[in-house]
């Protein structure tokens, strides 16, 4: 009785191990699958996203990075049955499936009408003019503001896709441009910034504010210049 209960929690410590490695082994295939579906789809499309920039001035990174991020690389249904790569929606007479989004003979005139979408409404308009065909982070934000996509994390989610696959090389830029601090990096420096310093409050004082903050008050008073112990309320200070 004893060798069959040993027996059988052997087998029940292997079951385990072969499930782990299976699982892991199924999650690194698809991993390696997304990555690998995203590069295709690059290949294949870039050469119209380029095109399409040349002509019009919008960002090749941004035509690829939308189209990628709203049609899964090409994999949705939607893009799939109706040729429609940039979620952008209108009639269809797809059989396939029901779907309120817009149909497309061919992916080419999917991308030819995403640029007609932003050229067309007098929200898009002004970037045309104000952002150059490398500006892709503003080109992003000011498609998200404009009413294109209803997430507030859409335009973190296109310049993401940009940067890890270095779609800006596709980019129109000038000679020795280097990439700017995204917005995103721009927010989260000024948050820094404010958690390094404090403001004034009512009854405050520099030995209140230094044991709060584990500091000292002559260390407060020499990153901040202070010649007296005297604050004012709404006064910032560094901690």
């Amino acid at each position: 009785m004893g060798y069959f209960l040993l027996e059988n929690a052997s087998m029940k410590r292997i079951l385990l191990a072969v499930i782990s490695i299976v699982a892991i082994s199924i999650g690194s295939t698809q991993i390696s699958l997304a990555q690998k579906s995203a590069q295709e789809y690059i290949n294949t499309y870039k050469e119209q996203a380029v095109s399409a920039m040349e002509e019009f001035g919008v960002p090749a990174s941004i035509i690829l990075a939308v189209a990628m991020h709203e049609s899964a690389n090409g994999t949705s249904r939607v893009a799939t049955y109706l040729n429609n790569h940039f979620g952008i929606k209108g009639p269809n007479h797809s059989k396939q499936i029901r779907s309120s989004y817009k149909g497309y003979t061919s992916v080419q005139e999917s991308y030819d009408d995403f640029i007609s979408y932003l050229k067309n409404r007098k929200q898009f308009q002004s970037l045309f003019t104000k952002y150059g065909p490398y500006e892709y982070q503003a080109w992003a934000y000011g498609i998200m503001k404009g009413g294109y996509a209803g997430s507030k994390s859409w335009a973190a989610h296109i310049v993401a896709t940009i940067k890890k696959h270095q779609l800006f090389l596709l980019d129109k830029r000038p000679e020795g441009y280097e990439e700017p601090i995204a917005v995103k990096d721009k927010e989260e420096v000024v948050l820094a910034v404010e958690a390094k310093s404090y403001i004034v409050k009512k009854g405050d004082t520099l030995g209140v504010i230094a044991k709060r903050h584990h500091t000292t008050v002559r260390k407060i008073k020499n990153d901040n210049k202070l010649r007296s112990d005297r604050l004012k309320i709404g006064q910032r200070i560094k901690i």
